[in-house]
């Protein structure tokens, strides 16, 4: 069974549409998929399916300790595909014991029996039971839109992500863990130290955790999905991703793909539809088509990508963001002939936009105010 963690940096980003949609194109494709709502606290997934809302859910298998997994699975309208509930009624649910993790953890790894495919639809930030879920496979999801805030919280995410499989690797009562907690009890904060510096410093005082962590971040190859792209220099911004990653973390993403802001989801979501079978034809739902027959053709979650396949994978990325934009201004024309969409609307569309774009550079503006006084206080990423 292949795990696929689907997380963000933070909300709003379209996590769920990835996961949900992700998650019909694999049973479509004849995978056995269970997508599982682990956003505890604030699941809303089976909205995204066009479900309606679940009588139980992993709540109230974790509030009860009688109940039966088995028995919070719940089929879809399509046909493959199964879903586990979240839980917003349930206080308390976002917040796991240990116990409530190892046992959750325990029962969705169990599924292996009669399940291809097991997707997480995490929720958004780094809270430590979100980043142990994530660490289930060595291959997650982080799915990030172009905005500056967004691309930030991705970073701080897999920043995050290191930080505790590092700590996790580090026994307790070993120098390396010991060395660690000193740092923190310092006040300077071992997540101010870049991983190089960091494996250089622990490697001369226990050579053996230095090892041992060394050999579980060769194994941890996340992959990124850039998300509401409005145009094709937006895919670029991944690279910046990529390189604070390589530099900072010694951590290597592979890019699965870019995904159009569409219209169409927003119709779908109202119309209680998955947008792939809503319409599968759009262009956001080629992206994700796209996306899932990668994932499906690079093999076992034991897969590692080279370097050569990594950089090959940005490059597909820009490649398709070019002709993904193509094909959405071919449709807008196309619209516009047949007169299904008059100049009117297209005029109010482009003023819709420009007063997001306004937003957005207000909001980078406020970033990068915050990060040049960082910068100033000897902040590191």
């Amino acid at each position: 069974m292949r795990v696929i963690p689907v997380a963000s940096g933070k909300g709003g980003v379209g996590k769920s549409l990835v996961a949900a949609n992700l998650g019909v194109a694999f049973a479509q494709a004849g995978q056995r998929v269970v997508l599982a709502d682990l956003d505890l606290g604030a699941s809303n997934l089976h909205l995204v399916l066009g479900q309606h809302s679940p009588r139980s859910g992993i709540g109230t298998f974790l509030n009860n300790p009688k109940s039966d997994f088995a028995d919070v699975i719940t089929e879809t309208d399509v046909r493959g595909l199964r879903f586990v509930p979240g839980d917003t009624e349930i206080p308390g649910t976002a917040n796991l014991k240990v116990s409530q993790l190892k046992a959750l953890v325990r029962e969705l790894l169990a599924l292996r029996k009669d399940t291809d495919i097991l997707i997480l639809d995490l929720g958004a930030g780094t809270h430590q039971s979100i980043l142990d879920f994530f660490l289930l496979s060595g291959q997650g999801i982080v799915v990030s839109a172009p905005a500056v805030p967004a691309v930030l919280n991705a970073y701080v995410f897999l920043k995050n992500t290191v930080f505790r499989l590092m700590f996790t690797s580090f026994s307790k009562g070993s120098m390396a863990r010991a060395w660690l907690e000193k740092v923190r009890k310092d006040g300077s904060g071992a997540q101010r130290l870049y991983i190089p510096k960091i494996l250089s410093e622990i490697k001369t005082i226990d050579r053996d955790s230095c090892e041992k962590f060394t050999g579980h971040l060769e194994r941890l190859h996340p992959r990124l999905i850039m998300n509401m792209v409005e145009e094709p220099k937006d895919a670029d911004v991944a690279m910046k991703i990529r390189r604070s990653c390589e530099e900072y973390l010694d951590l290597k993403i592979e890019h699965l793909g870019v995904i159009y802001r569409d219209s169409a989801q927003d119709t779908a979501l109202s119309s209680r539809l998955p947008v792939t079978l809503y319409k599968p034809q759009s262009v956001l739902s080629q992206a994700i088509y796209r996306i899932a027959d990668k994932i499906l053709q690079a093999g076992e979650d034991e897969y590692t990508p080279d370097d050569r396949e990594i950089d090959e994978s940005f490059q597909e990325a820009g490649m398709e963001a070019e002709i993904d934009f193509d094909s959405k201004m071919e449709y807008v024309e196309d619209l516009l002939h047949s007169g299904a969409l008059t100049q009117g609307d297209l005029i109010e569309t482009v003023k819709s936009q420009q007063f997001e774009i306004s937003k957005l550079k207000k909001e980078n503006g406020f970033i990068k105010l915050k990060l040049s006084r960082a910068i100033a206080q000897g902040f590191n990423p």
